[in-house]
């Protein structure tokens, strides 16, 4: 997230992310991958991450590629990058039978529209948000459209030397 709230550019573009990650907080993102139990995304980031994570020799692959993924679609019939499940049903309800499987908790990836749509039903129990120190100026929000007002109470951060800054938050 760039320090004034956006999660994407204008028309997405993410490449901004990365130009503050240091070793510290790539370590950092790994180890929190690895708290996982499922990586749940809808379709669209699927789609992007599907087409990279196999062949990556990226530090962050094996958490990416091993962890048990969900994706949340209403058309997407096949999904090869296992091992994934996809859900079709009525988002609220497949989240609350995702989250009551047993086992680590499940950690969304990316996607404004699919966060929104997560934030507006009430769905997340903790936000995990990296800060990045950019600002965009206009892109694409996660917290667009919410019905209401929502409090957050902050319950942890964590500084890197990059200048980003992970903060987790869980609704107050």
């Amino acid at each position: 997230m760039s320090l004034d709230g956006f999660v994407g550019g204008p028309q997405g573009d993410l490449k901004w992310i990365f130009r503050h990650i240091d070793e510290e907080s790539i370590a950092f993102g790994i180890a929190q991958l690895w708290e996982a139990g499922v990586h749940a995304m809808g379709r669209v980031t699927y789609g992007d991450m599907a087409s990279h994570w196999p062949t990556s020799t990226e530090p962050w692959a094996p958490p990416m590629n091993q962890i048990p993924k969900v994706v949340f679609s209403k058309t997407l019939r096949d999904a090869p990058w296992g091992p994934t499940r996809i859900l079709s049903g009525d988002l609220a309800e497949e989240v609350g039978r995702l989250k009551a499987e047993p086992g680590k908790d499940v950690m969304v990836h990316g996607g404004a529209r699919f966060a929104q749509a997560l934030t507006r039903l009430g769905l997340v129990d903790e936000y995990w948000l990296l800060v990045h120190p950019v600002a965009l100026g206009a892109g694409l929000s996660m917290f667009k459209d919410l019905p209401k007002f929502s409090d957050l109470k902050l319950v942890g951060v964590k500084a890197f030397p990059g200048g980003t800054v992970a903060k987790t938050y869980r609704p107050a």
